[in-house]
């Protein structure tokens, strides 16, 4: 089978594995996958930004950026035209991103089955956080985009909804997580030597993954930390990000800056040995539809998860079973659910090895999911008719 797998993505960050990890599971699984990407792409370093065009579209107006995305589509759309031209390709896969409407114009053009993962509402995300100068435009052509899909394959239950309000019928819709690499954590470290190896022997862990933001929340476990009567807990964030200025103030504030440490940014293939050291792993706060990449990582490395009660992580966690879950937005909930992981060693472990066990119980791996996407083009194929190319 061959795969046209297209994306928008300039930056190599948690977006960049979830691209990389499923075009290696499709290629596992005998697929030919072809890639069209922005220029430049695949020689970035993780953690590396979105060039030059990224670093100009911040310094124009939104109206002005948001009309660079536009333009975007004509050199995509050449590239995409060209390949199935050339590579003669099944499918078209292709990740969401606002204002790409390539993979539509191809589906549309070329009559090969179109599908499209989508992450989140962009639009909308978008107009919350960092505003729009089209917002209306960027609506319009994001839900227009979901529609022209022969299917859909929104992160999470939660996600699937928000589509479904805008149009995407439910048939269309294949709910899709995030997963894990089994090869990557096939043999992490135990918990003492990722420990020593860190600098952290005798500290009981508390441990979080990736960019942290303020609204992480990370402060309250930095305040939970300092006010505990066990003075051996921890706080390792393996990553960085722009929470980190503010909470390391806080702990030379709060008297415990040798208990709170960052480890910078770490290559993907490094992931298992740090991690490895948490003895308990924090999602302190999630997007409510997102399907966070960090808590299935801590699950297949066995480890006890505390996460805010909330629809998109209960698709994944039952409290008490393979993680245990407090009220979001409660201080008092979040530290209620941490004193009872740090007292009882026993619970931690069970639940962490729960966690391990929900891995392979619901194949929550990118060779699971290429494997959901193969047996969606076989469907596909049975009712699409192509042009004639």
């Amino acid at each position: 089978m061959k795969i046209l797998y297209h994306h928008r993505i300039a930056s190599k960050d948690g977006q960049a594995v979830h691209i990389e990890e499923m075009i290696e599971a499709l290629r596992e699984r005998s697929c030919e996958v072809v890639v069209v990407a922005p220029p430049g792409w695949s020689d970035t370093d993780f953690g590396g930004g979105g060039g030059a065009t990224a670093a100009l579209r911040r310094y124009l107006p939104r109206a002005a950026s948001e009309l660079m995305e536009l333009a975007y589509n004509w050199f995509a759309y050449r590239k995409l035209s060209q390949a199935v031209r050339v590579h003669q390709p099944d499918a078209l896969y292709e990740r969401h991103n606002l204002y790409l409407l390539a993979g539509s114009w191809v589906k549309h053009r070329f009559g090969i089955p179109y599908l499209l993962e989508v992450n989140a509402p962009l639009a909308a995300e978008r107009l919350r956080h960092d505003g729009l100068g089209l917002p209306r435009v960027a609506q319009r052509l994001e839900t227009q985009v979901w529609k022209s899909a022969d299917a859909v394959l929104p992160v999470t239950k939660v996600l699937a909804d928000i589509l479904e309000q805008h149009g995407v019928s439910s048939e269309r819709l294949h709910i899709t997580p995030n997963g894990i690499n089994p090869a990557m954590f096939a043999d992490p470290p135990s918990n003492e030597d990722a420990k020593r190896q860190l600098g952290c022997d005798g500290q009981l862990v508390l441990g979080f993954t990736g960019f942290v933001r303020p609204w992480h929340g990370l402060d309250q476990v930095v305040d939970y930390i300092a006010a505990s009567p066990q003075s051996n807990l921890a706080l390792l964030v393996v990553g960085d990000g722009p929470a980190r200025e503010a909470l390391t103030a806080q702990a030379i504030r709060l008297g415990i800056a040798d208990r709170v440490r960052f480890t910078g940014i770490v290559t993907r293939d490094r992931i298992p040995e740090h991690v490895s050291a948490f003895d308990i792993a924090l999602q302190p706060a999630s997007t409510p539809y997102a399907s966070p990449l960090k808590l299935f990582e801590y699950f297949a490395l066995g480890l006890a998860v505390v996460a805010p009660n909330q629809a998109n992580l209960t698709e994944i966690i039952v409290d008490g079973k393979n993680g245990i879950l407090f009220e979001p937005d409660n201080r008092e909930s979040l530290y209620s659910a941490l004193d009872r992981l740090v007292t009882d060693t026993s619970f931690r472990s069970e639940l962490g090895n729960a966690a391990r066990a929900t891995i392979t119980e619901r194949n929550l791996t990118w060779q699971g999911n290429a494997q959901r996407v193969i047996d969606l083009v076989h469907r596909l194929q049975k009712t699409t008719q192509p042009v004639r190319r």
